[in-house]
């Protein structure tokens, strides 16, 4: 049984929401509750989809149906039966009708862009060399939407992912490494390519890769060490975004008052002692033997900035994404020493630091497949 099989992600991400709901909202309800039982690769028959749902074979003629028209689902032929009986239609996830734009902003020299299906699997990739480090600006956005948008038919929506704070309407409340404070993403690029929008932070987007595709449960931290620190929290297969979008936020914890001064203000945030960006400075101006005893520290300040929130959370399950000549068994091993020895105890199950399991684009697949999710709650 895959992740998808088990996973409620594709639910609403806001569950704490009251109100009555309408038949609208109870088909949505139903819509990604079907599709979370085909997706990836899983074929079902229409009564199998009753049985394991729950739903009368009206509802869930109605709302196949529907996915069907609007190709969220095909048809694949009868399946196996051994018996008299008439034997059922396979259905399945439709991934190649419908198709997605992820951009992802949290690299310092380059914007990568894809058009991907609706696995998140690249069709199209595009990369636009920034002008200066950082400087990124809705021109240069559309200029790697474009030529993804003009290839690509039937497009559902638009996918940012990008480092800092972000919150549910598009707007960038503030990132360090782009400069940006209050920007508003979504409104501009929705006007311009007329398709609805999606702005996540590339930890969160990250993480929806590694939940679905990796080895990531429905309650992880995903920690990413790369010019930055970014983090992101899954709890009952719904992020944690916290009262003010900045949930996951572990880079701007100052381990150290007198340490480093940060770009938000502060001294000796994680951000500054742990990223790769940081690290990398560090290790090329050093020997082997200094290389090792800089990612061992670096691994006891990753450990104790984690300690609290999986004390708090009781979380089992700790994913480190980054470059492997910093994520590696040296940096992994002293996180995972430190951290047993602020949180060991006898009603506390041991957590794992481990490494991410998935590689590649992480970042772009993880924003298409957010994108996907707000279109099956909204469409």
């Amino acid at each position: 049984m895959t992740a998808y099989q088990q996973s409620g992600i594709w639910g609403p991400h806001n569950p704490g929401q009251s109100g009555k709901a309408s038949p609208a909202d109870a088909r949505r309800t139903n819509r990604s509750l079907i599709f979370s039982l085909l997706f990836p690769d899983v074929q079902l028959s229409r009564a199998e989809l009753g049985r394991r749902t729950g739903l009368s074979r009206v509802a869930v003629s109605d709302v196949v149906n529907s996915m069907l028209s609007c190709h969220l689902l095909r048809e694949n032929g009868r399946e196996s039966n051994g018996g008299k009986g008439k034997r059922g239609t396979l259905l399945s996830v439709d991934p190649d009708t419908l198709h997605i734009i992820s951009i992802d902003l949290s690299q310092p020299h380059l914007i990568q862009g894809e058009a991907t299906n609706l696995l998140g699997e690249p069709v199209m990739h595009v990369e636009h060399a920034l002008r200066a480090v950082n400087h990124v600006d809705f021109d240069t956005i559309n200029e790697v939407i474009t030529p993804l948008h003009a290839a690509t038919q039937n497009v559902i929506g638009i996918g940012l992912a990008m480092p800092g704070v972000v919150d549910g309407n598009g707007l960038v409340k503030r990132s360090t490494l782009l400069g940006w404070r209050n920007v508003d993403v979504r409104t501009p690029i929705e006007r311009r390519f007329s398709l609805p929008v999606t702005v996540n932070n590339d930890a969160t987007a990250a993480m929806f890769t590694e939940r679905l595709f990796g080895k990531g449960g429905p309650n992880m931290m995903f920690v990413r060490l790369r010019r930055g620190v970014g983090g992101a929290v899954l709890l009952g297969d719904v992020p944690v975004f916290g009262e003010n979008h900045a949930g996951g936020e572990i880079g701007h914890i100052s381990l150290d008052p007198q340490g480093p001064p940060c770009a938000c203000g502060k001294r000796g945030c994680l951000e500054r002692l742990v990223s790769a960006t940081s690290l990398h400075a560090r290790l090329q101006r050093s020997d082997e033997r200094m290389r090792a005893s800089i990612l061992r520290e670096a691994g006891t300040y990753l450990g104790t900035a984690l300690s609290m929130p999986v004390g708090l959370l009781d979380l089992a399950d700790v994913c480190v994404y980054g470059q492997s000549d910093i994520v590696n068994d040296t940096l992994l091993s002293a996180a995972q020493a430190q951290l047993d020895l602020l949180t060991g105890s006898s009603f506390h199950t041991r957590t794992i630091i481990r490494r991410c399991e998935c590689e590649g684009e992480i970042t772009l697949r993880g924003e298409a497949l957010s994108v996907l999710h707000d279109y099956l709650e909204n469409r």
